[in-house]
């Protein structure tokens, strides 16, 4: 080839190049709307950025943006508002483009959730929500404690590491926890027994008050909580996160990781979290051996076959090592007697420690799930699934002739889920809705503590039918719900007299369930719910036959084999009012009547055994009323304030004795305060400091007062009020979203104890806590 050819085709390449650049459309316009999610009002003041040129605006009042002079190209726009859980989409911009973004705003705008990979309306069912944005700044808490300060929301705890939720006064096996879907088994008879799950796999918590558990896997109408990682994001680029966050009260550590990618061959997404907390303090001592460690880890794969065909893999592992406070274990009555009314707990040492010694628990919780969907048609919908569940649980307790590190308790517990779903719409209003769902138990208690084990080995099989109707009018929706349950037991005890021998127990017990709610507009911005729904629900096998001493709540409980089945007769009453997007109320009463109210009684007994001596608790039955009032509302003040209140009231009674119920909740109120910072600020032409935010909280718990002296084995702790404090903002960058925060518990130091504390007998709760984490996207 000639000099001069080559010349020409040096020349023909730059000139193509300078054309191509001069023609690239960079007048390319986005134009949309930003909504409410729940009652479709435009939303103002919206910040809306573009994170690869970290160019922006904000919304119009009627809720529209423009954004003008872009070029064509692969963007990512996040919205952020007041108030609202944030958005973020992929945008693939070719030509001028309009879109419409709903954010949820209100805490009573939640009328859709993903469950088990579908839209579900829970329009009609009191609920609540937390979101990403809490569960990442929550990294010190497990998923109980991040649930605590919702309205209606307790916790029963054992210490401030061992904690369970508590709704509308009901817990433990009258709640239903799911999993991704799949109600989770294990040893949730224990008040020091958590959920086993790791709440950074999750996107979305989901609290179902009421009488939604009949779809959900139980007969029970203790209300469900949903634990759900939302869908994978049809997006081809690889899209990560890394949370690290410090603890300063047990000096704790925190690290999270999550990496996910769309491909229409296979989309999945890996997470994985490493913690580690030493001893906490009470604002005058450590609480010694309450560390804790955990690994857990769970992936994700969403595969689609056809337009009609997904299926979808979900697998997980939860591991983690608890300490017990050394100091609830006694080891004569006198010693256990002074206990209950020490300053200072026995054994309390004057240094800090990260070591995990006797007593302790070790509890793996592994979960496999596959799931199928088909859609037969556009209007009907079949949901196939099957999973497996292993929990291991070992207890150590101080024991006597080096055999401390031997177990006292060991217990391992196989289950197989499934679950058939049909769901068909038809006529627009109407929904139907016909499952099955089965759950087989084994649990076994592995022989190697030379103990008697405190709940026998069993073998357990449930199979429940439900159904649901519903339909949605335009200013009305009603559902209606049944629910029949069988479930066989087979249970091999050991007598607790001597000589020792083998009794069989084989129960058959038949539970039915049944609902009807509706919801009722009235006018543009008022409804009403009303619920009503009645279940029954046959004794646990710990409530029949417990023996033993329950290592992890420092006690001895007995079960009783005459007890009868529960029936409950459940009424809630619901109102909003949402009259803007700056404002809105709910308040929600409850009743609950029971026949047959099982619950664990407080023995005026102290028992000495070769393991020391411990307080007696006795499972018992009576009639019985819970009742309340949850109160929530929000607000916004000058676009630039965010406020939350919250009020919990509830009340129970044994009618039978005339006699306060134990272990109720007290009254408790949260508030906060949020002042946010709605324009981005620049460091440079790429990089922004955006939703920079100011918090200050309150939690006020008053004493419960509706116990009668006697009833339990110290009195009620008195009221106490927590402050607390947070402050956040965000780094973003072309490629990265860096969000930095710090944040305060008790931050007055406030010495005080919590009545559903069980470690209240002998130790204070902790002191001021200071957090601070980064949590880095890209």
């Amino acid at each position: 080839m000639s000099n001069k050819n080559i010349k020409y085709l040096v020349l023909h390449f730059f000139l193509t190049i300078i054309v191509q650049g001069q023609s690239q459309d960079c007048n390319l316009t986005i134009r949309g709307q930003v909504l409410d999610e729940g009652t479709q009002e435009p939303l103002s003041f919206v910040n809306v950025l573009i994170q690869e040129t970290a160019t922006g605006t904000i919304t119009e009042d009627d809720g529209s943006f423009l954004l003008e002079d872009i070029c064509a190209g692969e963007y990512h726009i996040i919205f952020s508002h007041i108030g609202c859980e944030g958005d973020k989409i992929h945008l693939d911009l070719e030509s001028d483009t309009i879109i419409t973004i709903e954010l949820s705003h209100s805490p009573t705008s939640l009328s859709t959730v993903v469950v088990e990979g579908k839209k579900e309306s829970l329009i009609s069912q009191p609920n609540l929500s937390v979101t990403r944005k809490t569960i990442e700044d929550n990294p010190d808490k497990n998923l109980s404690a991040i649930l605590e300060n919702e309205a209606g929301v307790h916790l029963i705890k054992n210490g401030n590491g061992i904690s369970k939720p508590v709704v509308q006064g009901l817990y433990g096996n009258r709640l239903i926890i799911l999993n991704n879907g799949i109600v989770q088994s294990g040893q949730q008879w224990g008040n020091d027994h958590s959920p086993e799950i790791d709440p950074f796999a999750a996107d979305k918590i989901i609290v179902l008050k009421g009488v939604s558990a009949i779809e959900y896997g139980g007969g029970n109408l203790g209300g469900v909580i949903l634990v759900e990682p939302k869908r994978i994001d049809r997006e081809h680029h690889l899209h990560g996160q890394i949370n690290y966050s410090y603890d300063t009260n047990g000096r704790g550590h925190s690290i999270n990781t999550r990496l996910g990618k769309y491909s229409p061959s296979l989309a999945w997404r890996i997470n994985g979290t490493f913690k580690k907390y030493g001893d906490q303090r009470t604002p005058d001592y450590f609480l010694n051996n309450t560390g804790t460690q955990e690994i857990n880890f769970a992936i994700q794969l969403e595969k689609t076959w056809s337009e009609r065909l997904y299926f979808d893999f979900y697998a997980s592992t939860f591991n983690t090592q608890l300490g017990v406070l050394r100091g609830s274990h006694i080891g004569n009555l006198t010693d256990l007697e002074s206990a209950l009314s020490l300053d200072v707990p026995f054994f309390t040492e004057p240094d800090f420690s990260y070591d995990l010694d006797a007593p302790r628990q070790n509890v793996s919780h592994h979960l496999i799930k596959a799931k199928v969907k088909y859609l037969i048609s556009d209007h009907q919908v079949l949901d196939i699934i099957i999973a497996g569940q292993i929990n291991d649980r070992q207890e150590y307790d101080v024991r006597r002739g080096g055999r401390t590190d031997r177990p006292a308790m060991s217990l391992l517990q196989l289950s197989l889920n499934s679950e058939i779903k049909y769901t068909y719409n038809f006529d627009e209003d109407w929904t139907l809705k016909l499952g099955n769902q089965t759950i087989a138990t084994d649990n076994e208690n592995i022989p190697e503590t030379g103990i008697l084990p405190l709940i026998p080995d069993y073998e357990s099989w449930r199979s429940g039918l439900f159904t649901t109707l519903t339909r949605r009018k335009e200013k009305v929706r009603y559902n209606v719900g049944l629910r029949y349950d069988y479930e066989y037991q087979n249970v091999p005890t050991i007598s607790g007299d001597l000589p020792r021998r083998i009794i069989r127990y084989k129960n058959n017990f038949l539970n039915v369930s049944g609902l009807l709610s509706a919801e009722f507009d009235l006018g543009k911005s008022h409804t009403i719910g009303i619920n009503s729904g009645y279940a029954t629900r046959n004794p646990a096998i710990n409530e029949l036959y417990s023996s033993g001493l329950h290592q992890g709540v420092s006690g001895i409980e007995e079960g009783d084999t005459r007890l009868n089945t529960e029936r409950v007769l459940k009424n809630s009453l619901e109102y909003k009012w949402l009259p803007n997007t700056d404002f809105s109320i709910s308040a929600l009463f409850y009743h609950q009547h029971f026949k047959d109210y099982i619950f664990l009684n407080p023995q005026d007994e102290f028992r000495l055994t070769i393991r020391g001596a411990f307080p007696v608790f006795r499972y018992e039955q009576t009639d019985a009323n819970i009742y309340g009032i949850d109160l929530a509302s929000q607000f916004t003040v000058g676009r630039v304030i965010f406020g939350v209140l919250r009020y919990s009231y509830i009340k129970g009674q044994d009618t039978t004795n005339d006699l306060p119920l134990v272990f109720i909740p007290p009254n408790s109120f949260y508030g906060s305060l949020t002042y946010r910072l709605n324009k981005s600020l620049p460091l440079s032409d790429n990089i922004n400091i955006a939703e920079t935010e100011i918090e200050l909280n309150n939690r006020l718990v008053w004493e419960q007062t509706n116990i009668v002296a006697g009833q339990d084995f110290a009195p009620p702790p008195p009221t106490y009020n927590l402050l607390g404090f947070k402050v956040s903002a965000n780094l973003i960058t072309p490629k990265h979203k860096i969000r930095c925060f710090i944040k305060g518990e008790n931050i007055l130091n406030v010495k005080y104890r919590d009545y559903l504390n069980r470690q209240r007998y002998f130790a204070d709760d902790i002191g001021i806590s200071i957090t601070g984490g980064v949590n880095f996207k890209f």
